[in-house]
């Protein structure tokens, strides 16, 4: 059964990462899982203490599916004038986003929002950056594929033709056969849930934060430590939106009882006074069409976070020092342009944005403890990368 639950407050779960740390947020969204996700025979490759992934019944984990997933999102003829791939926007080089403020689509479109990381993505139980009903990630990869506003990969109107795109290749007559050796049949579904396999496996664990966590000696620096210890502090109550093993709220695992959600508005905008972000992204608001989910986004893993600059779902921060200055200041201050307005007095702003104080030492700290949360490991990985040869032969 899933249903839809709506509460104020959350806790971490039992997972925090750091136990004294309670989470919470502003009002939350989630689906309500209550059965067990099986993932047959799959052998998952987790960090010490991470749980599965929550998988759907109907998309079971297997080496194969998720060999398939990997060739396809690399593959540039999942977009229309076959330019662009998924990796495109998502490049393992840096934690899968792209490093760009918008991503720019396969027809050089802007898109009105920032790349997500794509590392846990699998724990993650609505996607993007501000829609509480996208749950699934075989969903969420038809609208890059086949969405017009704006438009990403641009296959709207060639769903035939990508069919026999894949169809015409022997690598894929061999991927699909093994993938699904009932019935091999190239369709949309099989690909978007063997996309959708091959992301779930996209999981970092093992930055140097993780193995102090275990106890491995001098993995981090006493200014890291440092850091941690700010940033769990309720003096700049980073860790409310940004907690758990996950380093955010927003997260979901196999046999965890119900799903957390969570989207904040962090003060980053307010051009009427009366909290409106600039268009189109009014965030939650644009699903709920409730005034005070004005401004109200996902809060992002901060896991890799010093490879996935620039920050927030516009890229309109370009540094972690200057992000830090943003909650310093309890929100940012527009002063010219069609973005003028007050960010600091938007009166939908999360109460956890309510500003600080650093010494220089300890600003140092805290974004040495930010990189210390980098996976050199993940992005180096082998089984994330791209599998196609140079000339790829698409």
């Amino acid at each position: 059964m899933r249903g839809r639950v709506t509460r104020a407050m959350v806790a971490c779960g039992a997972l925090a990462f750091v136990a004294s740390a309670a989470c919470g947020g502003d009002e939350v969204l989630g689906p309500l899982f209550t059965d067990p996700t099986p993932t047959g025979s799959f052998a998952w490759i987790l960090p010490d203490g991470f749980p599965e992934p929550r998988v759907p019944v109907a998309n079971p984990m297997t080496d194969e599916k998720v060999e398939l997933g990997r060739h396809l999102f690399y593959d540039l003829r999942l977009s229309g004038n076959r330019t662009q791939s998924c990796a495109s926007c998502h490049r393992q080089s840096a934690a899968f986003t792209d490093a760009l403020p918008r991503s720019l689509g396969s027809t050089g479109e802007v898109h009105p929002r920032n790349a997500q990381s794509l590392a846990n993505v699998g724990y993650q139980p609505v996607l993007t950056w501000a829609n509480p009903s996208l749950e699934l990630l075989s969903e969420q990869a038809l609208t890059p594929m086949f969405g017009t506003e704006p438009v990403e990969l641009g296959l709207a109107g060639l769903e035939e033709e990508l069919i026999l795109r894949i169809e015409e290749d022997a690598t894929y007559e061999r991927l699909f056969g093994e993938a699904y050796p009932e019935d091999s049949a190239v369709t949309l579904e099989k690909i978007t849930a063997a996309i959708a396999s091959f992301q779930r496996t996209l999981i970092s664990g093992d930055s140097p934060v993780d193995r102090d966590r275990l106890g491995e000696p001098g993995a981090i620096s006493d200014a890291a430590r440092l850091g941690q210890a700010l940033f769990f502090s309720e003096r700049l109550e980073c860790f409310h939106c940004h907690g758990g093993l996950m380093f955010t709220g927003t997260v979901d695992w196999a046999g965890k009882s119900s799903p957390e959600s969570e989207f904040h508005n962090n003060g980053l905008y307010n051009l009427d006074a009366e909290g409106s972000y600039p268009e189109p992204n009014n965030g939650l608001f644009n699903h709920t069409g409730r005034s005070e989910d004005r401004g109200r986004f996902k809060a992002p893993s901060l896991r890799n976070v010093a490879l996935t600059a620039p920050y927030m779902h516009d890229g309109s921060i370009a540094t972690l020092d200057e992000v830090i200055d943003h909650y310093a200041a309890a929100g940012r201050n527009v002063t010219t342009g069609s973005d003028a307005g007050d960010g600091r007095a938007n009166p939908n702003k999360s109460g956890f944005v309510k500003g600080f104080t650093l010494t220089p030492t300890e600003r140092a700290a805290l974004i040495e403890f930010l990189e210390a949360l980098t996976d050199s490991a993940f992005i180096a990985e082998p089984r994330f990368s791209n599998p196609w040869p140079p000339d790829g032969g698409r």
